[in-house]
């Protein structure tokens, strides 16, 4: 332990500075994370009013305490195909670009916290599709977790069709 610390002290971070606390959620049979501090709220699946020319992977727009939340389709933004929602479903509401989204997803599954140094990067042989939305891999428990990147969820020339 001691090693650890003198290594986090040459670096110059605290020791608490180094681990992250993530949302981990299912789309599909996969399961991705992102970092807790983009995110708002978890809330229940309300069915969305669809938008006219919109994206295909916007669902469309809810009513969050007066103010117009669009809902963003997780599994069609990551070409996964369209998710059909249950009572399972839930939307996690994040801030992206300065603009507060929805994601709907199929289930939250945990919070997990994790060290930078626990991250791997994204494999060399994944697209560049993949690359675009997933920033890392945790391996949690046996179980591989994509780190979702917010920021190239809702592209910024999007944000003015959402």
């Amino acid at each position: 332990m001691e090693q650890e610390d003198s290594v986090v002290e040459e670096n110059g971070f605290a020791a608490n500075s180094e681990n992250s606390e993530f949302v981990a959620f299912r789309v599909g049979a996969q399961e991705f994370c992102v970092d807790i501090m983009g995110v708002r709220e978890i809330r229940g699946w309300t069915p969305a009013t669809p938008l006219p020319h919109a994206p295909a992977y916007v669902r469309g727009v809810i009513n969050l305490r007066g103010a117009v939340l669009p809902i963003v389709d997780l599994a069609m933004r990551f070409g996964l195909g369209s998710t059909e929602p249950t009572p399972r479903s839930v939307i996690i509401v994040v801030h992206v670009h300065h603009q507060v989204v929805g994601l709907l997803v199929d289930a939250v599954s945990d919070i997990l916290t994790s060290s930078k140094a626990s991250m791997q990067p994204t494999p060399d042989i994944a697209s560049d599709m993949a690359k675009t939305f997933v920033k890392g891999v945790y391996a949690v428990d046996g179980r591989m977790i994509s780190i979702v990147t917010l920021d190239s969820v809702l592209p910024i020339s999007a944000k003015a069709a959402a």
